[in-house]
């Protein structure tokens, strides 16, 4: 296929969505003519090394309509007489029934400016998340007659309803996802001629190289030497962390520990103070969002990685927390939870240690048992990083990858209808 791919991302550059910017990368380096479209601006104060690598160009939609009332209107007058204008406002009014919301009508807005902005030959758009990027991706393929796939990770998938979900897989010409538990539902959702794949992300495993050298053997019982727990991720409910902050303040006072949080999130203040509750507020410290280079850091000075993800009230869930790969790739040995696709990266007992969700006795005691022996440690911390060295790196899956993209013609002949 000739012309560029629009990628169209909800936010860009973010520091939480590493995989997406590795995959971008990846992608160039294999050839791919990639050009950026993010429904928002930044808003972490810093980005990692490999945005500084990505060449692709980046435009910005108006994140809010009234933001840039001229340039939406300008884009409407122009974009109204294209042939496929009229099919995607059909589409959007039959969507504003079912969901009628202010989103949805900044997403038609959206999709109206990619329209007015696509760059010159323009042959494939592609959206990272199928709920917002999706919705916006969508309604510009029915107005350009550009065919468009899909990229779906974890909320996405797991808090859009059945309808939207299935529209959007009649339409994309294929669906790709990072675990087989949000490849089943979507499957299930799809028609048999838009596959759903599977496609784990991966690590760049060459960012993570030299390997560490072999941790201390802390068994928490000097209080001047406290065995160190590190839990990335952003403070959201999903996360779990505040069972996290239960399970540690059940641990006994002769076990000395301290825990590094990474992350920023909504929760952050409410964990902080959930803490100081618990009476452990002095044993931990809350870093806020980091760049991958402290990140890293930071794994290698850990000695047992926590991170107990949950289904969220509203269904929300992880995938595969990238982070979990992060830690194993450098013998950090690590304690979650069989929840989305965790127990797809951790087998418990074999590279790593699954406890029930929501469950701070079980966490709490599957924490104190790794702190006090520290070649147990050792040996999970070296089985995680064998099953990532074999399993996960990001170069086989990148190759694949790439291989779908090759596979979508130039244009649909008769776009199918999207939510």
């Amino acid at each position: 296929m000739t012309g560029p791919h629009v990628f169209v991302l909800k936010g860009y550059p973010r520091l939480s969505e590493t995989f997406i910017a590795e995959e971008i990368l990846g992608l160039e380096r294999r050839g791919l003519d990639i050009r950026i479209v993010a429904l928002r601006r930044p808003t972490d104060d810093s980005v990692h090394p490999v945005h500084g690598e990505i060449r692709a160009p980046v435009a910005y939609l108006p994140e809010y309509l009234h933001d840039a009332p001229l340039r939406v209107l300008g884009a409407w007058w122009r974009v109204r007489r294209r042939p496929g204008y009229g099919t995607a406002l059909r589409r959007f009014l039959a969507d504003l029934r079912r969901d009628p919301t202010r989103n949805r009508l900044r997403r038609f807005g959206q999709a109206l400016v990619l329209v007015d902005d696509l760059p010159a030959g323009a042959a494939h758009l592609h959206a990272h998340f199928i709920h917002t990027p999706a919705s916006v991706t969508a309604y510009a393929a029915l107005v350009t007659g550009l065919p468009w796939t899909c990229s779906a990770h974890a909320k996405d998938i797991w808090t859009s309803p059945d309808w939207e979900l299935a529209g959007k897989l009649a339409a994309a010409r294929w669906t790709v996802t990072c675990t087989r538990a949000g490849r089943d539902r979507l499957a299930a959702l799809a028609p048999a001629d838009r596959p759903v794949r599977l496609g784990y992300h991966g690590l760049a495993l060459d960012r993570f190289r030299p390997l560490p050298l072999l941790r201390p053997r802390r068994d928490g019982a000097d209080p001047d030497d406290p065995v160190r727990l590190l839990a990335v991720g952003r403070a959201v409910e999903k996360k779990g962390f505040d069972v996290l902050l239960d399970a540690l303040a059940r641990l006994p006072p002769d076990r000395h520990w301290r825990l590094t949080h990474v992350g920023g999130g909504p929760e952050r203040a409410a964990l902080e103070a959930r803490a100081e509750r618990h009476g452990i507020a002095g044993r931990i410290a809350w870093l806020g969002p980091r760049d991958q280079a402290a990140v890293l850091a930071e794994y290698r000075a850990a000695d047992l990685f926590a991170l107990p993800c949950r289904v969220a009230g509203d269904g929300d869930r992880d995938g595969l927390p990238n982070v979990l790969v992060e830690a194993q790739s450098q013998g950090l040995a690590c304690v979650s939870t069989a929840v989305g696709g965790v127990p797809e990266l951790i087998g418990d007992g074999v590279n790593g240690r699954l406890v029930p969700p929501d469950d701070p006795e079980a966490l709490a005691g599957a924490l104190l048992a790794l702190i006090g022996d520290p070649d147990r440690r050792r040996a999970l911390g070296r089985a995680g990083q064998a099953r990532v060295a074999r399993d996960f790196d990001s170069a086989a899956s990148l190759d694949t990858l790439a291989g779908y993209f090759g596979e979508v013609p130039a244009r649909d002949a008769a776009p199918a209808a999207a939510e």
